[in-house]
């Protein structure tokens, strides 16, 4: 009956799924990457000292895992990225900025499945240069570098090559013209390979996330885009509407307040960086750090 309940995905964590019981008792789950764990950490310790009953369930795995588990309600609150998650559940969507990324997701969820507040935090893809290049070139945007079109040499994913959002997006929208020859594909996801090309000089832009400690670390800059070639990956609390309260919504849209970017990195840094702080530890210090240790007034 819990089964048929909470929908028709099978349970892919197995055992039991029950959407019943008191909106105080959630399971908080992750994917498998230091940054969603860290994130559901952060969720926990602020949901327990608001009086709720928290277990975890952390490193599920991808989207195609953790959704039906949310849905069957394996795991009761998963922290997740707007635009990712909308391309999931509308893969015809084509919001790119936060707002109509937010708007057209509301009405993705359907029934089962509600979020709160995004964060104005995002962990999405940008072009990223050196401090030099983008002082020799005067770099504030995307569209600063098309000028120099010619001379730039480009690390990302294979599939940058293609996908919308990548190089015919960039030609797209800002008319900046990356050969083939130019381009040098690197598997890493912007991690150390990726930031090693870069800061070696090999090459002179790289598609690197925004909460890499590396761009803080090696004073890389940013570039701004301003027609949102990529989509917003704000990060968003999604539950399982079975445990929605007025009071779960009041903590979480009280943690998203807090988690900007810059909060993000801090905490990818404590995580990820020299110090390899366990996960758990660095949301509890991140949580008392914010006064979020402290039940909602």
């Amino acid at each position: 009956m819990a089964l048929s309940a909470c929908g028709g995905d099978s349970n892919p964590l197995g055992g039991k799924s029950d959407c019943s019981g008191g909106t105080d008792n959630l399971k908080v789950g992750s994917a498998n990457f230091p940054e969603s764990e860290t994130v559901a950490d952060v969720y926990a310790e602020a949901l327990r000292a608001n009086g709720f009953q928290i277990d975890t369930k952390l490193n599920i795995g991808s989207r195609e895992a953790y959704i039906p588990s949310l849905r069957q309600c394996a795991i009761d609150l998963i922290p997740d990225y707007t635009g990712n998650l909308l391309q999931y559940l509308d893969k015809s969507a084509t919001a790119s900025s936060a707002a109509d990324v937010n708007a057209a997701l509301a009405k993705a969820l359907g029934d089962q499945l509600g979020m709160g507040t995004p964060a104005p935090g995002e962990n999405s893809d940008a072009v990223v240069v050196t401090k030099a290049t983008a002082d020799k070139w005067n770099l504030k945007t995307i569209e600063d570098l098309a000028a120099h079109s010619a001379e730039v040499k480009f690390a990302a994913p294979a599939e940058f090559a293609e996908r919308a959002g990548g190089l015919p997006g960039l030609k797209k929208n800002y008319n900046l013209d990356v050969s083939a020859a130019n381009f040098v594909p690197i598997a890493d996801g912007g991690g150390p390979a990726t930031v090693r090309a870069l800061t070696d000089g090999q090459v002179t832009a790289a598609d690197i996330f925004t909460t890499s400690p590396a761009i803080v670390a090696n004073n890389l800059v940013v570039l701004a885009d301003p027609k949102h070639n990529f989509a917003a990956q704000n990060v968003v609390p999604l539950f399982n509407t079975a445990k929605k309260s007025d009071k779960l919504l009041a903590v979480l849209n009280a943690v998203s307040a807090k988690l900007t970017t810059a909060e993000l990195i801090s905490l990818d840094t404590a995580v990820s960086g020299s110090a390899k702080t366990e996960p758990a530890a660095a949301a509890k210090q991140w949580v008392q750090a914010q006064g979020l240790d402290k039940p909602i007034g």
